[in-house]
């Protein structure tokens, strides 16, 4: 069954081959999850350059740690889990200033995420958005 989803081209972007089309409609409903169970979570914060958690989902709370370094808890086990991290404003308007985040569980503690940004010149405080899938 053809997915009813549009198939106008994107700007920059080749169109597909009807093959191509028609492949990657079969797979739509044949994807099994990839070691995650059926109670999965998707939890995600939106966090100030200065440790405040502006928003989220499942996040209970933000620290910044120190320069850069931030650790931002969750309502439940994320030790598993796969993160995203990236730099993004954390209220509207605007962009954030350029930067490189990294996320890995927070050692010592199963329902957080320990997370670092950078600017070119080392740590640096930027706001952030990150993503758990747990």
């Amino acid at each position: 069954m053809p997915s009813p989803r549009s198939r106008r081209g994107t700007t920059g972007q080749p169109i597909p081959s009807t093959q191509e089309i028609a492949r990657v409609d079969t797979e739509i409903n044949s994807c099994s999850p990839a070691g995650l169970p059926a109670s999965a979570r998707v939890l995600f914060a939106v966090v100030d350059a200065n440790g405040t958690l502006v928003r989220g989902l499942g996040a209970t709370s933000a620290t910044r740690l120190a320069a850069g370094m931030y650790q931002v808890a969750f309502d439940q086990d994320v030790a598993g889990a796969a993160y995203v991290g990236t730099v993004g404003p954390a209220t509207g308007g605007g962009l954030a200033p350029q930067g490189v985040i990294t996320v890995a569980p927070r050692t010592g503690i199963a329902n957080a995420v320990f997370v670092e940004t950078h600017a070119a010149s080392g740590h640096a405080d930027r706001p952030f958005h990150l993503t758990v899938l747990a």
